[in-house]
């Protein structure tokens, strides 16, 4: 398998890329980062486009949701737009794939509503490649609570979902849902094609589990690439068919350029990505 492409995933960065977005994007490039991952593009994509090319930079892939009326982030919901919206944005960024990055908790507590989160995806399947774009989902830990008959609500929606559906698996997000995490990425093959590279030490419970007390990103312990508890370097290596080594934090622990070239390192040193 070639090497994947490291890549940032810009919500790392959300408050410096919009105080300074071609300054910011300048300095992941002087970083040694050829790619990141857009978020929050669907309101400015002429903007972020311009400010891409300028730095020399492209975004194949990107977060924006595609199956909640609000995207919900641990600081805040951000309003969503229609899927049509969203690709036509997309397009003009110049992603390949829209990845949702959120579904709310108790919507993956039931097989019946695992079942219409795969089936919304599936149908936005055909709806993306009318605009030349395919979609996916990326997990947070929630996916990993409810079972059903020895399947996690995770992997149950992975066998719901068309092969065109694309999984971009959060490393840390699996790991805080209790999972063997290298086992994981080689149960889901050739259909992992993205990972978000990310680690820190796990909380004691699952943040997402009935009755678990409210968070944000703040409270979160996150480490730079190879120094937590997520088995980075051998989940990578067991990946398959991998195109993308997305970093990132939810809570970097220092200044967040310097955190990311610490996690770069880690992919570039290691062998891990291009």
């Amino acid at each position: 398998m070639a090497l994947p492409e490291a890549s940032v995933q810009l919500y790392t960065l959300a408050a410096e890329f919009t105080a300074d977005m071609k300054g910011s994007l300048d300095k992941l490039a002087a970083i040694g980062l050829r790619n990141v991952e857009a978020f929050d593009f669907v309101r400015r994509p002429d903007e972020i486009r311009a400010a891409l090319d300028a730095s020399g930079l492209v975004s194949p892939t990107g977060h924006a949701p595609l199956l909640s009326d609000e995207l919900w982030t641990p600081d805040g919901s951000i309003p969503t737009p229609a899927p049509e919206v969203v690709f036509e944005a997309a397009a003009k960024v110049g992603l390949k794939t829209v990845i949702d990055p959120f579904v709310t908790p108790e919507r993956w507590f039931t097989l019946e509503g695992v079942t219409d989160i795969a089936d919304r995806l599936n149908a936005l399947a055909d709806t993306a490649a009318g605009f030349g774009l395919q979609v996916g989902y990326h997990n947070h830990a929630q996916e990993f609570v409810a079972d059903f008959d020895g399947q996690t609500a995770y992997e149950r929606f992975v066998s719901l979902t068309d092969e065109r559906v694309a999984l971009e698996l959060d490393l840390y997000w699996a790991l805080v849902g209790g999972q063997d995490v290298v086992g994981l990425v080689s149960r889901l093959g050739d259909r992992l094609v993205a990972v978000h590279v990310k680690d820190g030490i796990a909380p004691e419970t699952n943040p997402f589990a009935p009755g678990a007390e409210s968070f944000g990103s703040q409270t979160l312990d996150q480490r730079h690439a190879g120094t937590g508890d997520v088995p980075l370097a051998d989940a990578l290596r067991a990946a398959s068919a991998l195109q993308y080594a997305v970093i990132e934090y939810d809570n970097a622990p220092g200044d967040v350029f310097a955190d990311i070239a610490a996690s770069y390192s880690f992919l570039i040193e290691g062998g891990f990505a291009r």
